[in-house]
């Protein structure tokens, strides 16, 4: 899946849920926008959302660290 643009979402969470995510970002070594990112295809891909593009985009996105 090869990105051309890509788009601004901004979102407000708890300062808990901000928390929890630096920290995973931390762990994988990724920016919190591609730990974002990680995350929602991962979602994705788990529950059959988006078929094929969803899978190829995991998959591309595959975690950093192992373990």
């Amino acid at each position: 899946m090869a990105v051309t643009k890509t788009e601004v979402v901004s979102v407000r969470v708890p300062p808990d849920v901000k928390a929890a995510l630096v920290a995973a970002a931390e762990q994988e070594r990724r920016s919190l926008a591609s730990m974002v990112e990680f995350m929602v295809l991962e979602y994705c891909r788990s529950r059959g959302i988006g078929g094929e593009w969803a899978a190829d985009a995991a998959s591309a996105h595959k975690s950093v660290v192992k373990g």
